[in-house]
C-alpha cells in the first residue's frame, strides 16, 4: 500500500509541474500577474503540491526514506512524457537512454 501511495505522490508532483508550466504559458500569453487564468492555474498547482506533500509525509511515517525516495525519480520520466503530449515538446534520442537508466536505477535502488 505504501509504495502505491508513493507512486500517487510522484504522479501528483508530475501533474504539479505540468500545471506550473501551464501557468507560465498563461502568464506569458496575458502578460499580467493578475490574470485570473494564470492565478487559478498557479493556485491549483500549489494546492496539488501541498496535498501531495502531506501525503508524502504520511508515506515517510510508514517507510524508510532511503527505500522509498528513489521512486521520486519517476517524475523525471513522467514530466517530459506529459510535456510531449500536452505541449508538443520533442525528445532527442538520448532522452530514451536516460529514461532507461533512470528506470534501471530505480529498480536497483528499491529492490530489497
Amino acid at each position: 500500500m505504501i509504495p502505491l501511495l508513493a507512486i500517487v505522490c510522484v504522479v501528483g508532483i508530475a501533474c504539479g509541474q505540468i500545471l506550473f508550466k501551464l501557468s507560465a504559458a498563461s502568464l506569458q500569453k496575458s502578460g499580467s500577474w493578475l490574470d485570473p487564468r494564470f492565478i487559478g492555474i498557479l493556485l491549483l498547482a500549489f494546492l496539488l503540491y501541498g496535498l501531495t506533500t502531506l501525503l508524502w509525509v504520511y508515506v515517510l511515517q510508514k517507510s524508510e526514506l532511503g527505500k522509498i525516495y528513489p521512486l521520486m525519480a519517476l517524475a523525471f520520466v513522467l514530466v517530459p512524457i506529459a510535456s510531449h503530449f500536452i505541449f508538443g515538446e520533442r525528445f532527442e534520442a538520448q532522452y530514451f537512454l536516460g529514461v532507461a537508466l533512470i528506470i534501471a536505477g530505480i529498480i536497483v535502488a528499491v529492490r530489497t
